[in-house]
């Protein structure tokens, strides 16, 4: 007796289409170059102009170079002499951090101030904004620094005014006490940029918040504490990471104020005027090429601290929910 077989037909196997996916991507690339076109200037710049030099300093860091005859390779020997032998490095690094932690804090409240005035104003804000941001642009060169030299040195008009109400410090470019305060206040004057943008973030504050602080009986002070600070601290910890990083690499200054040479007593010698005196006065560029790799390490571990700590101090808005 025969049996009919009630197994279902399989079902027609669906047809792959194998070039498809290859189709697909050869696609997305064709979409994707020119983007590439329009970025190669930068990777070319980034390649040529940041990575192989610092490849290149990397290597010389370990190396006896003088500029003129091959580097002779020495291992660490850079390194300890710097650490251990060399008590300009250590004068160096001290005036560099008491120039960081006397000038960003001064800089950082300066700016915070007059933002907030500006913001109080009615008219006439974009007039004053441009002429707070000016310094900013032109205190960098090297012309301002020079007349900045002489309005502190000696005979200057800075001592001639503090004289005339009593107070005798003499030129202070000349004081080696005073000299590194000279390019503090030189940088504290081009507070224009973190100005700028503690503007663009108090304008994002609500006024409902002032407003239901003032109905809670606060005060201007305890609005400043309860309401402005935290609502800018993003604003405050972008500013501080930007001027901290900036204020370890101040050379210019330094150079024009003190002719150079870190004068007086080395009173002024900060980290990047002894890697330049090091690199190309003395032609010891395997010590310099050492010197700024330990500046990196130092600002990266610096950054990172205060990455790490804002965490306890920084609020953000989209956070609150969480």
């Amino acid at each position: 007796m025969s049996t009919v077989s009630t197994r279902a037909p399989a079902p027609a196997e669906r047809k792959t289409d194998g070039p498809r996916p290859a189709r697909r991507r050869a696609g997305v690339r064709e979409k994707q170059w020119p983007a590439y076109v329009f970025l190669s200037p930068w990777l070319l710049g980034a390649g040529v102009l940041t990575l192989v030099p610092m490849v290149a300093s990397l290597y010389l860091s370990f190396t006896d170079y003088n500029l003129f005859d091959p580097p002779q390779w020495v291992g660490l020997r850079n390194y300890t002499e710097m650490l251990t032998e060399d008590p300009r490095y250590w004068r160096s690094v001290g005036t560099t951090m008491l120039f960081v932690v006397v000038a960003v804090p001064l800089k950082l409240g300066l700016a915070l101030g007059v933002a907030m005035l500006l913001r109080s104003l009615g008219s006439g804000r974009g007039f004053y904004r441009s002429a707070f941001y000016a310094p900013s642009l032109l205190g960098a060169s090297m012309s301002i620094a020079l007349v900045w030299k002489a309005l502190f040195n000696d005979g200057g008009t800075v001592a001639e005014v503090l004289g005339r109400v009593g107070i005798d410090t003499g030129g202070w470019v000349g004081d080696p006490d005073l000299a590194v305060y000279a390019v503090v206040l030189l940088t504290v004057w081009q507070f224009g940029a973190p100005m700028v943008i503690f503007l663009a973030g108090l304008q994002q504050i609500p006024s409902d918040l002032y407003e239901a602080a003032a109905l809670d009986g606060a005060g201007r002070w305890r609005q400043f504490v309860s309401v402005t600070v935290p609502m800018l601290s993003p604003v405050v910890f972008f500013n501080l990471v930007l001027e901290v990083i900036n204020s370890f690499q101040v050379f210019t200054p330094a150079f024009a104020i003190s002719g150079g040479n870190g004068g007086p007593a080395d009173s002024t010698m900060f980290y990047t005027l002894y890697l330049y005196e090091r690199g190309f006065t003395a032609s010891h560029m395997g010590y310099a090429a050492a010197m700024a790799w330990l500046l990196l390490i130092a600002i990266g571990a610096i950054t990172l601290i205060l990455f790490r700590t804002s965490r306890s101090w920084v609020f953000y808005a989209d956070e609150e929910g969480r």
